[in-house]
């Protein structure tokens, strides 16, 4: 057990820590959150021994191994695959020892080290590894400087992960990983025996593997049970007492609450839309834990939209002698909201920088909107900002007619308050450099927004923040993500960029897990290698069974039937409620309906409203009802 006795941490003048009590049990996993600043960083070098107490007592036990993720990189000569083995330093001992044995009995001693340690797995247990950290068979034998700051970052992970620990500190070890890596890293953290303390700003990666939250606010330490979600809930409750922030929450719920009301007329695909309404009850549930939140901005949206925005037919999409996604044909249009899906290496980042213009196709014909403006954001952005300048230089360069004040007030939403927004950028945090190129993004009003990897060096509050902001954009939004509370909150449909083809995924992020899962375990048949989440299915049935299979397919249709009809007539009679309620409440915004002789018109259309908001949720109801019986029968 890992005990906090009044401790107190000082970095030169400022206090991070002050008489903080805390106790990490044996086996506990927990995510330590809290504002950028506050010491999260420092009170992981005071538990690796790095930092010293100012105050009180910290006792880990002696005998405790601990391993870290570091965060500087190394531009080092060994192979991926040796860089990752050194994070076991039993192994190299051991290793070092039979190499430079003196002896018959020397030879002998190290060998039975080698077994007790089990130390022959080793080499297969780090190509495990780097192969779930995304790295292919062909990678693991390129020296470590060849690969770029991410790569190298996730080869710290893997130092990290192979060390045998009963303690093991991991910053931010989502930050530089996609979609099908953050899932493998799940799950191995929740298989992990030891104590685990992990910091991350990834909603979903903590309510996937803590079971207790540290929340590190204001220098003090306060242990809340269970997940994220749990920590909201409770957290939420406090802040709601205080009258205060109260108003502020109305605001945020109401904004929550028009971004429903949109989705809702919507509501055509039974098993996304059923996922897509719990999230935003749940989000209207947290909302107070985050009415304190610094960031509050908007993507501002050009006022003239075409239709379709922008349109690709036949491309060939790659680079010189090498094509990608061979024939790709696609059309984004005003209110198309896209989560872009797909392994590393299948080309997703190749289909957002060519629809950008940021490489040309290989073939095939392009069309965009006469109104079509191209909001992009990359890595690459964040780094090609003028270091030398202010954010509002930068501003005032891309709109030279913008008053200072209008720059100021836009920057303040980004939590670039006051003098801030005219300090040089150069020493900014990775977390600011972030909102600042968003920022930047969102200035130029675009009508298509395309996001790569938005809420790398985000923090929690600011990836909040820029939910809220996408939930209220009008125009058209194409994101890749390896957060999937970004995406589950902000798309309304998922596209595959998979074995050269791009197409629509019928289903939710569960199902791309279990189709990343079923993909794995694919043999190599001589096919095109084209695995849908129909087709896995199916793939290892034999031959002499599809016949059999296909009638039983057909007797579920048929035994299904009623029940997708019945959840087709609720779905329509949602659609109509909601269309008529919209009319009724246009009526209610005429002003002059408030006149005293209009009191019965006023009075009339306040109880039909009451009716039709009624009637709504009793049909949604039923179409959650019976869209869980449909999932269950499946």
């Amino acid at each position: 057990m890992i005990e906090f006795n009044q401790v107190s941490l000082q970095r030169g003048t400022q206090t991070l820590l002050k008489d903080c009590q805390l106790r990490i049990h044996d086996g506990q996993k927990m995510a330590l959150i809290g504002p950028n600043g506050a010491g999260k960083s420092s009170l992981f070098a005071l538990l690796n021994g790095e930092l010293q107490v100012d105050g009180g007592d910290l006792y880990i036990p002696p005998k405790w191994r601990i391993a870290h993720m570091r965060q500087e990189v190394e531009a080092s000569e060994r192979s991926a695959l040796d860089y990752a083995m050194d994070g076991d330093a039993i192994y190299r001992r051991i290793e070092h020892g039979i190499a430079n044995a003196q002896n018959d009995n020397d030879l002998t001693h190290w060998l039975d080290q080698m077994d007790q340690h089990q130390g022959y797995s080793v080499p297969v247990k780090a190509e495990q590894l780097l192969h779930g950290l995304g790295f292919s068979k062909e990678e693991l034998q390129r020296p470590v400087k060849s690969f770029s700051g991410g790569w190298r970052i996730r080869l710290n992970l893997a130092q990290a992960l192979m060390m045998p620990s009963d303690l093991l500190l991991l910053d931010e070890p989502t930050n530089h990983l996609d979609l099908e890596a953050t899932l493998w890293l799940e799950q191995w953290l929740k298989n992990y025996p030891g104590t685990l303390l992990f910091i991350s700003h990834d909603r979903d990666f903590i309510d996937g593997v803590a079971n207790n939250i540290v929340h590190l606010h204001q220098q003090t330490l306060t242990l809340y049970p269970g997940n994220y979600s749990a920590y909201e809930r409770i957290r939420a409750e406090k802040l709601a007492q205080q009258q205060t922030l109260f108003e502020k929450q109305q605001v945020r719920v109401a904004e929550i609450e028009q971004f429903v009301a949109r989705f809702r007329a919507k509501a055509s695909k039974a098993k996304q839309a059923q996922s897509r309404l719990k999230e935003l009850q749940r989000m209207e549930l947290i909302a107070p834990a985050h009415v304190d939140s610094p960031f509050r901005f908007e993507f501002p949206c050009y006022e003239k939209m075409s239709a379709p925005l922008l349109a690709i037919d036949h491309a060939a999409l790659g680079y010189a002698g090498k094509t990608i996604l061979p024939d790709v044909r696609l059309s984004i249009v005003p209110g198309h909201r896209v989560g872009l899906l797909g392994p590393n290496g299948a080309g997703k980042s190749t289909l957002l920088k060519t629809l950008c213009n940021e490489i040309a196709m290989l073939s095939g014909e392009r069309s965009e909107g006469e109104h079509l403006r191209i909001g992009y954001y990359a890595q690459h952005q964040l780094e090609s900002l003028d270091v030398k300048a202010s954010g509002a230089l930068i501003l005032q360069r891309l709109k030279p007619k913008a008053s200072d004040q209008e720059i100021r007030n836009f920057l303040g939403g980004f939590g670039f308050h006051g003098d801030k927004a005219l300090e040089v950028i150069e020493p900014f945090s990775g977390g600011e450099k972030a909102r600042m190129a968003l920022a930047c993004v969102a200035w130029m009003k675009p009508n298509l927004l395309i996001l790569d990897e938005p809420t790398n060096h985000l923090d929690i509050e600011m990836r909040e923040a820029l939910t809220l902001a996408l939930q209220n954009f009008p125009g058209a939004i194409l994101i890749v993500s390896h957060d999937r509370h970004l995406l589950k909150a902000t798309v309304d449909e998922y596209w595959l960029v998979d074995n050269g083809k791009v197409q629509e995924f019928d289903g939710d992020l569960d199902d791309y897990h279990h189709y990343l899962q079923q993909r794995e375990e694919m043999p190599a048949d001589g096919s095109d290698g084209t695995v849908t989440p129909a087709a896995s299915a199916v793939a290892n049935v034999p031959q002499a069974d599809r016949k059999e299979q296909k009638r039983l397919d057909a007797e579920k249709r048929q035994r299904l039937a009623p029940l997708r009809k019945q959840q087709q007539a609720a779905e329509k009679q949602m659609e109509k409620f909601q269309t008529q309620l919209s009319a009724v409440e246009e009526k209610l915004s005429d002003t002059g309906l408030y006149d005293a002789g209009r009191k019965a018109e006023l009075n009339q259309l306040l109880q039909e409203q009451g009716k039709l908001k009624s009637a709504l949720e009793d049909i949604e109801m039923e179409w959650m009802e019976l869209t869980e019986q449909l999932e269950q029968a499946e």
